[in-house]
Formats: C-alpha cells, sequence, structure tokens
C-alpha cells in the first residue's frame, strides 16, 4: 500500500465455455495486465474456470477434472508481481460440489469459500449441481493440494488488509454472508459473480452494492462473467465494479468483447478510522453470532510503484458536480436553514431580525434565508431590518447592490455609515488610523456588531449571523465582532457553496426574481472583508483569498480533515490528485501549512460559537460535532507537513 490505499483490480475474462485451459489462459492474461496495474489483489468472476453456463455438464468427471487441472497450471503459472487474485471454480468436497471463491497466490492456494446462498428460481438452477456451504470451516483437496482451509469466514491478508469473498447471490441475499465477514475484520470484500443482464438489472445492481459497502464499511469489488457465456437462453454482460463506503469509485464499459480489466485504489485508512469513529460499527461487532475471520494466509502488497492515485477525487467535496445533484443539495439545505431559523424566532417570539448587508456573498444568503423564513411564517417582511453600514472599504459596486437587493426583496432597511464613529473610536484609543494594521480592522468590525445588537434590542428582534463554515474554519472572523449573533444560519454551509446557494436564489426562487441581476453579482464580487481603502479606482483592494488562500482548496482540506480524519500528508496526495493541472506542489503545500496553523490557534472563536443549524457532515459547533480543546498544539500537524 502507498499512503494507506489498496490497489484492486476487477477482472472480466472472456470466456470459453467447459474449455477450462482456454479459461486459464484468459485468465493469465488480464493478471499480466494487472501486474501492469500494480495491483495488489485480482478478483475474477464466478466459475472463471470453467464458465459459468456449463449447467449438466458440471457433473462430468470430464469437465471437473479438466478444471482441477487447469487450476493447478494457474496457481503455478500466476505472475509473481501479483500479490493476490480470487477466482471462481467448482471444487468438490466431501462428496459434494461446491461453486467457490478461491484465494491463490503464485504457488500457493490460500484458501477455498464456498458459496452460501445458491439461487433455484426464474433463471437459476444452481442447486440442480452445487451444494450450499456447509456451517463451520475444514479443509478440502483442490488442484491436487490437499489441507486447504474451507468453509465460510475464511479471509486472506494482503498488505495487511484482511480481504474476504461472497458469490453473486450471496450479496442478493436478506443477510448477505458479508456482513459477518466485515464484522468479523475483512476491510476488502470480493464478490465472484454471474449476473445476467435483463432490463433495469444494473441500476438495482449498482446500488446493492453501493449501500453493502456502506453497511460494512468496507471496499466492495465486483467481477461478473461477460462475453462468451451461453447466450441460448441468457445474455451475460462484465460487469466491473469497485465501491467503498457507499459510494461507487471505478466501473468498466459495459458491451465490449474480450477480456476487461478495471482497478481502483480503495482507501483503507479511511474505512479503518470510520470504523473506529463510527461506534455502532463495533457494537454490532460484538453482538453478532458468528462475526468472526479466520485468516488462512497473509501476502505482501505489490511492489510496483503505484504512480498517480487510481480513483477520482472531487475537486470540490461539498458541492456536487451534477446539476440536478446540486440543485437537489441546494433546496435541502434552504430548507434545513429556514426550518432552522423560523423555529429560532418561534422560540423567542420574535418578528424582528436584524442583519449587516454588506453586498457580500454571506450576508446575500443570511437575507434570502431571512425572506424564506419570515415568508413561512407569514411575518411580514418588514420585520427584516437590513442594515448597510458602509465604512473606509466599502465599495460602491458591493453598496450598490446591498441596496438593490433590500429594495427588491421588500425588507427594511436602515445605511449608517459608521466612518466617524471609527474615528472617534480611534481617537478614543490613541490609534493612528493612518496604520491599516489588525485594530484598524477589527475596530469596524466590532462597531457594525454593536449597531446590529443595539437596533435589535430597540427593534425587540434579534440579530442574525452571516458567518459561514470555511470562515469559522480558518478564524476569520473578529471576535465580538463579526463573530457573534443571536443565530448564526450560515454557520454549517461552506464557502464553496455559500456561492451555489446564492446562485440557486437568483434562478429557481421567484421570491427573489426581482433581486436577481443584484445577486448574479454578488456571486461575481471577489470576497473580501472590505476593511482597507479601495484602490485608486474605487475597487476592491483587499481580496481575501489573496491573504489566507483559495476557499476551494481550504474547504478542500477541511473536508477530508474533519470527514475522514486525513493527516496532512495524505491531504497533500489527494489534492495534488483532485487539483492537477491547477495548483502546484508548492502552493498546496503552503495552504495546507497556513490552513492546518490556523485551524488549530483559531478554536477559542469556535468554543463560542452562536447556535446554528447544522447541514452537512461536516461542522464545527462545539455543541454538536466538533469538540477541541483551545490550546491544543498543531505542532505534530505542522512538523508532517513540513516533511511533504
Amino acid at each position: 500500500m502507498k499512503d494507506g490505499f489498496l490497489r484492486a483490480a476487477s477482472c472480466s475474462p472472456a470466456v470459453h465455455i467447459a474449455d477450462p485451459e482456454a479459461n486459464v489462459n484468459e485468465i493469465l492474461s488480464l493478471m499480466g495486465r494487472a501486474v501492469d496495474a500494480g495491483a495488489d489483489l485480482a478478483v475474477f468472476p464466478e466459475l472463471c474456470v470453467t464458465g459459468y453456463t456449463c449447467a449438466d455438464l458440471f457433473h462430468q468427471h470430464t469437465l471437473l477434472d479438466a478444471a482441477s487441472g487447469a487450476l493447478a497450471h494457474l496457481v503455478a503459472a500466476m505472475p509473481a508481481g501479483l500479490p493476490l487474485a480470487v477466482v471462481g471454480a467448482p471444487v468438490e468436497a466431501g462428496g459434494a460440489l461446491y461453486n467457490c471463491a478461491v484465494f491463490i497466490s503464485r504457488g500457493v492456494i490460500h484458501a477455498v469459500v464456498p458459496k452460501t446462498f445458491l439461487p433455484s428460481y426464474n433463471e437459476f438452477y444452481e442447486k440442480r449441481w452445487f451444494a450450499p456451504a456447509p456451517a463451520g470451516q475444514g479443509t478440502c483437496t483442490v488442484a491436487g493440494v490437499a489441507g486447504v482451509p474451507f468453509g465460510q469466514g475464511i479471509g486472506v491478508e494482503v498488505a495487511g488488509v484482511a480481504v474476504a469473498a461472497e458469490l453473486c447471490e450471496d450479496l442478493w441475499a436478506t443477510v448477505p454472508p458479508s456482513c459477518s465477514l466485515a464484522l468479523g475484520g475483512a476491510l476488502v470484500v470480493a464478490n465472484l459473480s454471474a449476473s445476467d443482464d435483463v432490463i433495469g438489472k444494473y441500476g438495482y445492481l449498482r446500488s446493492l452494492i453501493d449501500q453493502q459497502s456502506a453497511r460494512c464499511l468496507c471496499g466492495y469489488v465486483y467481477a461478473s462473467a461477460g462475453y462468451g457465456e451461453s447466450s441460448t437462453d441468457l445474455v451475460f454482460d462484465a460487469k466491473n465494479i469497485i465501491a467503498e463506503n457507499g459510494r461507487t469509485i471505478a466501473t468498466g464499459r459495459r458491451w465490449e468483447r474480450g477480456g476487461r480489466i478495471v482497478t481502483a485504489d480503495i482507501d483503507i485508512d479511511s474505512l479503518r478510522r470510520e470504523r473506529m469513529h463510527i461506534c455502532t460499527f463495533a457494537d454490532c461487532a460484538r453482538r453478532a453470532a458468528g462475526a468472526s475471520l479466520r485468516i488462512a494466509g497473509s501476502v505482501e502488497g505489490s511492489s510496483t510503484e503505484p504512480g498517480r492515485l487510481q480513483r477520482q477525487v472531487e475537486r470540490m467535496p461539498f458541492v456536487p458536480a451534477d446539476d440536478d445533484r446540486l440543485a437537489e443539495r441546494c433546496e435541502e439545505i434552504i430548507h434545513i436553514q429556514t426550518a432552522g431559523l423560523c423555529r429560532r424566532l418561534e422560540a423567542a417570539h420574535c418578528s424582528s431580525l436584524t442583519v449587516g448587508i454588506s453586498g457580500g456573498l454571506d450576508s446575500t444568503l443570511a437575507l434570502l434565508v431571512a425572506v424564506r423564513a419570515f415568508d413561512s411564517l407569514g411575518l411580514p417582511r418588514e420585520g427584516i431590518i437590513g442594515v448597510t453600514m458602509p465604512g473606509f472599504g466599502t465599495t460602491g459596486r458591493t453598496h450598490a447592490n446591498a441596496l438593490s437587493m433590500m429594495r427588491a426583496l421588500g425588507v427594511s432597511i436602515r445605511e449608517i455609515n459608521i466612518s466617524a464613529a471609527v474615528m472617534q473610536h480611534f481617537a478614543d484609543i490613541d490609534h493612528d488610523p493612518a496604520v491599516h494594521d489588525v485594530t484598524y480592522e477589527n475596530s469596524q468590525a466590532r462597531e457594525r456588531t454593536q449597531l446590529l445588537m443595539d437596533i435589535a434590542n430597540a427593534t425587540g428582534g434579534m440579530v442574525l449571523g452571516t458567518g459561514d463554515l470555511s470562515e469559522l474554519a480558518l478564524g476569520w472572523a473578529t471576535y465580538n465582532g463579526d463573530h457573534m449573533s443571536m443565530y448564526g444560519v450560515n454557520a454549517g454551509v461552506p464557502k464553496t457553496l455559500v456561492r451555489h446557494l446564492v446562485g440557486y436564489f437568483a434562478r429557481h426562487d421567484e421570491a427573489a426574481a426581482g433581486a436577481r441581476e443584484a445577486l448574479l453579482d454578488v456571486m461575481d464580487t471577489p470576497v473580501s472583508p472590505e476593511l482597507l481603502p479601495a484602490d485608486p479606482d474605487g475597487n476592491i483592494a483587499q481580496r481575501t483569498e489573496d491573504l489566507v488562500g483559495p476557499y476551494e482548496l481550504h474547504d478542500f482540506f477541511l473536508y477530508h480533515m474533519l470527514r475522514h480524519g486525513e493527516s496532512p500528508r495524505r491531504i497533500f496526495r489527494l489534492a495534488m490528485a483532485a487539483w492537477e493541472g491547477v495548483y502546484d506542489a508548492d502552493t498546496v503545500r503552503r495552504w495546507l501549512g497556513t490552513f492546518v496553523r490556523r485551524f488549530f490557534t483559531q478554536q477559542f472563536k469556535r468554543s463560542c460559537l452562536p447556535d446554528g443549524p447544522k447541514v452537512g457532515s461536516v461542522t464545527l459547533s462545539p455543541r454538536g460535532d466538533w469538540r477541541m480543546p483551545s490550546d491544543a498544539a498543531a505542532s505534530a500537524w505542522m512538523a508532517e507537513v513540513a516533511q511533504i
């Protein structure tokens, strides 16, 4: 393994019915391709040594003897560069014939696992030829090798990762064997299959595999028989699917002749962390009768340099790439935000809301959610008091957009220029206004928050916070300034998603139709606190991403650090795979260091956050998901960044 990833291959060789030697040659060809790909594990289809559709020929010793000899040839000729393979073959044991998964390395047969559930309905007749897996474990003789571990609950380790197997129908059972195998310690489950094709079956199969990999918190490698199986009554198309914890990470092209192989890197470290983190998995393992896994062998991983990571890593983990899913995500988040705010307003018996409107993304989203909440509660929008507070860095663009939105949405508008008050404050604390330091900036932020709080008191209302999840992660908020409110409606929304939510309102919400032009311009405005004076042309001079780094990178770091508990080294490797051609290694390393440093040093701001709704799997509320001492040392994390 490299950085905690195990490279798996799902292989579907061309089939020669009842010709084991020809089938083994096809298998060896794909094994060679698996070696070239640097695979640690290769999974082949059910009964691939003989072909699945041999029917009554399975009870002909001529076929069974040929299969035994061909399997022996396969074990002897298997490439040394492939650590572990799982192939399908008929195996006689105890006077019965079993449909089996055979774990092999070059020169070694590690274990034989018989199929548990045999379909004998509709087009399937397996009980006519095979016996279901017997209870318990024993040994068998296979390919001339005696004493091979045989039975259920047996696995093999590759690169320290426990691999187990189930066969085709086992996955479709009410309680698949993979449940017990995973609870017993298997991190990867191989499924050797020979599933024919009918309308709608492939989509359902994909959902089963994704769901089972999620339920078992495992990697799932599915390989199905394909072209060459008998078309007397059925058609078989090779299906190669690799899934991990609820998500398909690789699939093969369908309806192609010849042998096919699909490879992907399964994130073993992430699976281990999930099993440790989700305590119900261990609770199930303690309660599950018979949930054990006997390790029948152990082999080293591939020695081939893995090179580029073989899995798709989303650049924007918070933002679905598919437009329909993105729209669905946006609508659901808006419903969560709106419901949370409605409940808070009702609980406080409050019909007045004060929100600072800067003309930037965050305050725009908060305003739009406030409008939807007031409409939902049947409250007049005039109860929303939008306050624009221009200061030293406010530009005409953001000021105009703020006023335009508020007018279009029909909320109450107040404008208070803070310049004079801040200048008086500078005089009071003896600060030179020509010195544009943190005092210069934070004095403006705190003046604005003071105004909002006092207006809320005067109107019997409360202040709606606007800060987002990304700002909380970086501590990019003024303590006791924009850091504070009575309810932080955006606290669970990362910056990369805020822009899409504003765009969703602009394009899909009829109530915001009048503000559409302003909303679209807000989306195109650079992110800035506007605390430093504008440039000579009146444009924004202080761009947040020039100071703390690109939010798209920080959101990537945030997701992988919190959602999967990733180390800086693994985050760096994932980022390089996701952002290849966009950011170079030095840039990613630099901003990763910034993220880690700020994330640790700014925890004290998160320890006293206002209430706010959780909208996704990553959140920083000290009451909901993230509990961390404010004085925790970042030295181990920063040392790892320095070593990258």
